[in-house]
C-alpha cells in the first residue's frame, strides 16, 4: 500500500491541492488514498454491476424485430429475453423490463411499432430475476409507469434481488424498484378495455407469474417459467422450504389454462425465431397459435422437474450431498 499512498499523495500535490484551501477540497477527497478493504469492496461492486449482462447468452441482448402477435399484443423483446407490449387507447402495459441495458432496445422496438415509449402506464414482470426485471427502475424513471408485482416476489424486487434461493449473483442482483401494487393469484390488471390476469405459478421464484389475456379474440398465455435452474435445491431447501410443492402447483395451473397463443418469458420457450420467420410468409396462419406446442412444452418441463426431484431425493436417502 505504501507505493499507492505515495502515488496518490504525489497526484494530490501535482493537482495543486493545499490544506485549508476550500476550493480544492473536492480534489483532496478524490485523491485521498482509499483504505485497502474499502478499495476491495468498491472493486467488487463495479465487477458485479459490469457482470449484469456480460456473462449471459448473447441472444439475451441481440436485437430482434418488433412484431404484432395478435390484436393489441406485440413483441418488443430481444432474440430471447421476451418483453410484450399490450396497447390500449388509454396507454400501454409492458411485460418484462429485462436488463437495464435492454431498455434502449425495448424502447426502439416500441417506437418501431409506431407507439410512444412514454405512453407505458403499467409495468409487469414474469418473475424477480435480473433478466426480467433489472431494467424496471429505469423504465419507471423514464415513463412514470406504475409497477405491479406478485406479492411473493415484491420484497425481492424492492430489495434488488435479495433472496435465499441458491442462484448465481448475476441472476439475482439488480437496482431496486418500488412496487405500487402487490398482486395475488387471479388478480386482474385492466387498462383501456384490456384485462390481464395474474396467475401464480411458483417454484422458479416464489412469485413467478404467468399472464393470460385475450388478444385478437384468442387466449394468450405468457408462461413465467416452469424451469429448474442449475443449483436449485428441491429437497431440504432452508431458504425456500416449499419449493417442490410450489413447482407442483405451477404445473397444475399451467395444465389448467385455456391456450391459443403460446408465449413465454424467453423466446426459446416457444420457438420465437422460427415462428417469427413463418409469420412473415404470406398466407400462413398465425404460427403463435400453438396449443399443442404449449402442451408439449409444459409436459417436458414437468418431466424435467420430476427427474431432478427424484435425483435429489435419492441423494438425500443415501446421505450424500446434493450436487
Amino acid at each position: 500500500m505504501r507505493p499507492l499512498r505515495r502515488l496518490c499523495c504525489g497526484l494530490r500535490r501535482r493537482a495543486g491541492c493545499q490544506r485549508g484551501n476550500p476550493r480544492d477540497s473536492w480534489r483532496q477527497k478524490l485523491l485521498t488514498p482509499i483504505p485497502f478493504m474499502r478499495l476491495i469492496l468498491l472493486l467488487s461492486l463495479v465487477l458485479l454491476s459490469s457482470s449484469d449482462t456480460s456473462a449471459q447468452p448473447s441472444s439475451w441482448m441481440e436485437p430482434f424485430p418488433a412484431h404484432t402477435i395478435a390484436g393489441n399484443l406485440h413483441y418488443v423483446g430481444s432474440k430471447d429475453l421476451a418483453s410484450y407490449l399490450v396497447t390500449t387507447p388509454e396507454g400501454h402495459i409492458l411485460i418484462n423490463s429485462s436488463f437495464e441495458d435492454s431498455v434502449p432496445l425495448i424502447r426502439q422496438s416500441v417506437e418501431d411499432l409506431g407507439f410512444k415509449f412514454g405512453d407505458i402506464k403499467i409495468l409487469l414482470i414474469s418473475h424477480a430475476h435480473s433478466d426480467h426485471c433489472a431494467g424496471s427502475a429505469r423504465i419507471i424513471r423514464e415513463t412514470g409507469a406504475k409497477y405491479f408485482v406478485m406479492e411473493q416476489d415484491a420484497d425481492s424486487v424492492e430489495k434488488g434481488g435479495a433472496t435465499k434461493l441458491r442462484l448465481k449473483a448475476s441472476y439475482t442482483q439488480f437496482t431496486p424498484a418500488r412496487v405500487d401494487r402487490r398482486l395475488k393469484d387471479g388478480d386482474e390488471v385492466t387498462l383501456g378495455g384490456t384485462t390481464l390476469v395474474a396467475r401464480l405459478t411458483p417454484g422458479h421464484t416464489p412469485g413467478c407469474t404467468t399472464w393470460t389475456l385475450k388478444a385478437g379474440g384468442l387466449n394468450a398465455v405468457i408462461i413465467g417459467s416452469p424451469n429448474v435452474n442449475p443449483g436449485y435445491i428441491l429437497v431440504n431447501n432452508q431458504g425456500y422450504p416449499g419449493i417442490a410443492q410450489d413447482y407442483e402447483r405451477c404445473f397444475r395451473v399451467l395444465k389448467s389454462l385455456p391456450v391459443d397463443l403460446f408465449l413465454g418469458a424467453h423466446g426459446g420457450y416457444y420457438d420465437l425465431t422460427d415462428k417469427h420467420r413463418r409469420l412473415l410468409v404470406a398466407g400462413v396462419s398465425n404460427p403463435f397459435v400453438d396449443p399443442e406446442g404449449y402442451k408439449r412444452y409444459v409436459e417436458d418441463r414437468e418431466t424435467a422437474f420430476l427427474t431432478e426431484l427424484a435425483r435429489q431425493q435419492k441423494l438425500k436417502a443415501a446421505g450424500q450431498p446434493n450436487r
